[in-house]
């Protein structure tokens, strides 16, 4: 007896003496049997209505965390997934205390202060330039492994950009990619900033959107490099928009964007 898949015409009749390339099989959700008797194959179809298989996501809420403790974090749940392809997906959100990271291309020049006396510093293995964390900023992580979804780093990008776009229009608010640039932005402040790491297709790193934070402490750096473009938060557009509020709109934009099934992990 063999298995396999068939559209849902019913019951088919099949003449071996005919050539191979004289049927074919098709459709999804469709189980088919065959059974081989003399002369003739009697096909069985079985319409199961599957829905389309998605990829289990677990969902980490880490809430207040430092960068370092975060980082550790991807690094850890990248290396697992590197050793299992397999395994599921991740999705951390966390917000951080006052911190700046560098890319692994970042220049100094686009620090306002001497590095060597903030310790709140940190050079990771990003890419992209100089960025910084506080609360109020809603960061999202992705550990993905993009051989499931598609093997193509700017296109990974491209669905960052808009998930985000896609979350910030929930509130009528329609923000943009500018062409040259990585990021998103409103009427010309930039809203998101992006920095990613992929290891055998496996990604860390993520998104920061700037929720509701206190946007000072970005006067001390030439975000990103881009000094002709100033930074702005969602709260300046949208009145009392709190991250609490952004993240279900967010998680859900995630899932549908790359076919996930969202599992949270209630022990985080």
């Amino acid at each position: 007896m063999i298995f396999g898949v068939v559209p849902p015409s019913g019951l088919c009749l099949y003449n071996p003496r005919l050539p191979p390339s004289s049927l074919s099989f098709g459709g999804i959700g469709c189980v088919f049997i065959i059974l081989c008797i003399p002369t003739y194959f009697f096909i069985s179809v079985i319409v199961t209505n599957s829905p389309p298989f998605k990829r289990p996501c677990q969902l980490r809420d880490l809430g207040f965390k430092p960068y370092r403790e975060v980082w550790k974090l991807q690094r850890s749940l990248m290396a697992s997934k590197i050793e299992h392809p397999q395994e599921q997906d991740y999705l951390l959100l966390t917000e951080h205390p006052p911190v700046y990271t560098l890319g692994t291309g970042s220049n100094l020049d686009n620090l306002k202060f001497d590095p060597g006396v903030n310790p709140d510093l940190v050079r990771t293995e990003r890419g992209g330039e100089v960025t910084y964390h506080c609360p109020g900023q809603l960061v999202m992580y992705p550990i993905l492994n993009l051989k499931f979804h598609r093997a193509d780093l700017h296109w990974y990008l491209r669905q960052l950009e808009a998930i985000i776009i896609e979350t910030i229009a929930h509130w009528d608010l329609s923000a943009e990619t500018i062409d040259g640039l990585t990021g998103v932005w409103l009427e010309g402040k930039k809203v998101a900033a992006i920095g990613i790491k992929v290891s055998r297709w496996i990604t860390m790193h993520g998104c920061a959107i700037n929720v509701c934070p206190d946007l000072t402490g970005f006067n001390q750096i030439i975000p990103c490099g881009i000094s002709h473009k100033p930074v702005g938060k969602l709260e300046e557009f949208y009145k009392t928009l709190t991250i609490e509020q952004v993240k279900p709109i967010l998680i859900n934009k995630f899932q549908e964007k790359f076919n996930l099934q969202i599992q949270k992990d209630k022990s985080h």
